[in-house]
């Protein structure tokens, strides 16, 4: 496929086609949907982490005046253990029935345990304390470190590691040369562990639907998911309502970071509709968000890294422990797949241990497992460079992954944009720029890199040209990054008309084909295919229309500037025709103008990025500020630069917020103790600088536009970042995050020393 040059729309910053509908409050989220007749669905939630539920009674609940259904685990479709794993994408179904609905057991706090619908949200809340539940309160685990004990309290009895009941429930690894050799030849060997406390994707839209079962069984969903055909299969395949009963149609999303790639409310509410004969209303609290849905793990990695005199990397080996929750699923592939990708070691072996916890299953987060990989390997790097006397970015450009590097996860790269990213960075006004006076505070600078892979996968998309020439596209990936913007522009730009001609839509279940979830950076990526081939074959139809009406040959015709012309130029006895014109006659020359295309795209490249970070320490406070950033990307082709420079400087934000204050917090019961935005520390407006963004332009040869992902890169290198900065600023390195006030203060009153906490 040729790249398309000359661009008139394409790499332009025109507005989003949504954008009016979100800044006036007319977009309507998964909240704001109601039905005549609706009623409220509640969740009980275990109180405990960890208890086996010997009995659950509802009979007072169900008296109670105004309840219409109650259900509990007896009502959702079982996937038994032992008879092996169901997926449905990444997500195996036995987990995911038991985190819907606990059974045997409750393994967090905030576990449902019971739904009730009732007529009133209050009356709904009231019978949920009337629900009795038998527990046995058993031994728990929260941190990674309890839960490896050899007397740990095990989460899953069936569970087997090296023989032995335990809660490592996965393992991967990817190898390349032989370590032990590699650490021979290094001159300088650093090796620390570090650890990262779980983080939400805080989305500022709690989980949401509204669900209708007709009589006849056919269900109708409205809610807030990053994939309706994700909704509507995981919720057929717990429910057991076949997929071709069910229409889920996707609302605006207010955010999901990889959240809202998994349902929680859906099934419960889907049967409590279908119990009752009521439409069923469920919105979750910031309470519930917290307690009960994905965070991103928690970690503990140790990174051992050698090197030569020269500066050259000769082995690595970096060993992953993530924690998944109550059930298995941490994302180790992301953090043993990613973090040493941007250099080429000749020797290497990257480890990832996948451990249950008694706390709520994780959920994806942005590049997930990226950024915990990448912490600590590029802390690890800056030392090693400090060690060698280098300046960090020309360590790095000294090791970079290139065209022909084999990944350790197993690609050989074709034309990547590392190199030139780090160039940009060192490059950068940031970078030559002095650190200025602090006027009594510290400061300091740092730098780190990262990867994703990125992806491709199935999408569909319509084309459609209106009765009076004007065009509508369906897709059908929810939009979280202005994906909509994008494809106007792309389509635009094939047909040679204005982009607000352009309307593009996201489709239900039944209006557009099968569509795969918007995560993984693929949704441009993968819509541009899928509607640029839709476009090409309308073109194909103008064009054949346009010959028919002139009497010549399809091939005398060309498409450009949104009219059909003549390819000879002698042609002049033939008047160009719009495409106005064509959609005018198209009654008699054939019928309506569209076409419809579903592809499992391929050719995904991954996404590199180099970040330069300064800060600033309040040694009294012990509060570290970030007061200038500089990500620099790799992105492909940037067909809307706006909302490509919006992706990186949202990673940087939440990059910044896990770095310096964000984790959650348990009490010595337990629980989580602080689940909502005034005690979990999110970064606002006045916590950030303006945040700076050069975008490299590698096209995707692999790709019409030359689209590579954007969204999950810009969050891998920040947490590094920030505290390769720090220890600039106070000559002391932080191994564990957040790098909170009263722990920099700590650190300050310690001896002078680069010890692990």
């Amino acid at each position: 496929m040729n790249l398309v040059t000359n661009n008139k729309w394409i790499g332009q910053r025109t507005i989003r086609p949504d954008g009016m509908d979100k800044v006036t409050g007319r977009a309507q989220f998964a909240a704001d949907t109601t039905m005549p007749g609706q009623i409220w669905g509640k969740v009980l939630r275990s109180p405990h982490p960890h208890a086996r539920i010997r009995s659950i009674d509802t009979s007072k609940a169900e008296k109670l005046p105004g309840v219409k259904a109650v259900v509990t685990s007896k009502d959702i479709v079982d996937f038994p253990i032992e008879k092996g794993a169901v997926m449905l994408g990444i997500q195996d179904m036995r987990w995911m029935c038991r985190n819907v609905m606990a059974r045997d057991k409750a393994l967090f706090p905030g576990h449902p345990v019971a739904a009730v619908a009732a007529t009133t949200e209050a009356i709904a809340a009231e019978a949920c304390k009337l629900i009795e539940v038998d527990y046995e309160v058993l031994p728990w685990a929260i941190e990674i470190d309890d839960a490896l004990k050899s007397d740990a309290p095990i989460l899953h009895e069936f569970n087997k590691f090296d023989g032995k009941p335990s809660n490592i429930v996965g393992r991967l690894e990817h190898k390349k040369g032989d370590i032990e050799q590699g650490f021979k030849k290094a001159d300088i060997v650093i090796e620390r562990t570090f650890t990262t406390r779980p983080v939400h994707q805080g989305y500022i839209e709690p989980h949401a639907c509204l669900i209708s079962v007709a009589p006849d069984g056919k269900t109708t969903i409205w809610s807030s998911s990053q994939g309706q055909f994700m909704v509507r299969a995981m919720t057929a395949y717990l429910t057991g309502i076949p997929q071709s009963d069910i229409r889920a149609i996707p609302a605006e999303i207010g955010g999901g970071f990889g959240g809202k790639t998994i349902v929680y409310l859906e099934p419960l509410a889907t049967l409590l509709a279908k119990k009752s004969g009521r439409p069923v209303k469920m919105v979750m609290t910031r309470e519930e968000v917290m307690r009960a849905t994905g965070p991103t793990s928690g970690s503990k990695s140790t990174v051992k890294i050698g090197a030569t005199k020269d500066g050259r990397i000769v082995a690595a080996h970096g060993t992953f422990y993530l924690q998944a929750g109550a059930f298995p699923g941490s994302p180790i592939r992301g953090a043993a797949g990613c973090s040493l990708t941007p250099y080429d070691i000749p020797n290497l072996l990257s480890e990832g241990y996948d451990v249950c916890s008694n706390r709520s299953k994780v959920a994806a987060y942005r590049a997930p497992g990226a950024p915990i990989g990448a912490y600590a390997v590029e802390c690890v790097l800056d030392e090693v460079a400090e060690a060698l006397k280098m300046d960090p970015l020309d360590f790095r450009l000294k090791n970079a992954a290139k065209e022909g590097t084999k990944a350790a996860h197993g690609p050989v790269f074709p034309r990547i944009g590392y190199i030139e990213t780090v160039e940009a960075a060192k490059a950068s006004p940031h970078y030559a720029a002095p650190l200025g006076d602090g006027h009594g505070k510290l400061r300091g600078r740092g730098t780190a890199s990262g990867f994703w892979f990125n992806a491709g996968g199935e999408s569909s998309a319509q084309v459609n040209i209106t009765e009076d020439g004007n065009v509508v596209v369906t897709t059908g990936h929810p939009d979280i990054g202005g994906s909509r913007a994008g494809i106007a522009n792309i389509c635009a730009e094939l047909l040679g008309i204005d982009y607000r001609r352009v309307s593009v839509i996201i489709g239900d279940t039944q209006t557009v084909g099968f569509s795969n979830l918007t995560g993984g950076s693929r949704v441009l990526f993968a819509s541009a295919m899928v509607v640029t081939q839709s476009t090409e074959k309308i073109i194909q139809t103008l064009r054949e229309r346009a010959a028919k009406i002139w009497e010549i040959d399809p091939e005398a015709v060309k498409w450009e500037n949104g009219a059909a012309h003549p390819v000879s130029p002698n042609a002049g006895q033939f008047e160009p025709l719009t495409l106005e014109e064509l959609a005018e006659k198209a009654p008699a020359m054939g019928g309506p103008i569209g076409a419809g295309v579903q592809l499992n795209t391929q050719g995904a490249d991954g996404g590199f990025g180099t970040h330069v970070c300064d800060v600033e320490i309040d040694v009294d406070l012990g509060i570290a500020r970030v007061i200038r950033y500089t990500a620099v990307q790799d992105v492909g082709r940037a067909i809307h630069p706006g909302y490509v420079e919006g992706q990186l400087q949202g990673g940087v934000a939440q990059g910044i917020g896990w770095a310096l204050n964000e984790e959650y917090i348990y009490t010595k019961e337990g629980k989580v103790d602080n689940p909502g935005f005034l005690d979990y520390r999110m970064p606002v407006c006045s916590d950030l600088p303006m945040i700076d963004c050069i975008m490299v332009e590698i096209p995707n040869p692999k790709h019409p536009q030359g689209v590579k992902g954007v969204g999950e890169v810009p969050l891998v290198p920040v947490m590094a970042a920030v505290a390769n900065a720090i220890y600039n600023a106070l000559g002391k390195r932080f191994y564990a995050l957040p790098m909170s006030p009263p722990k920099v203060l700590e650190k300050l009153e310690g001896p002078m020393q680069q010890a692990a906490e």
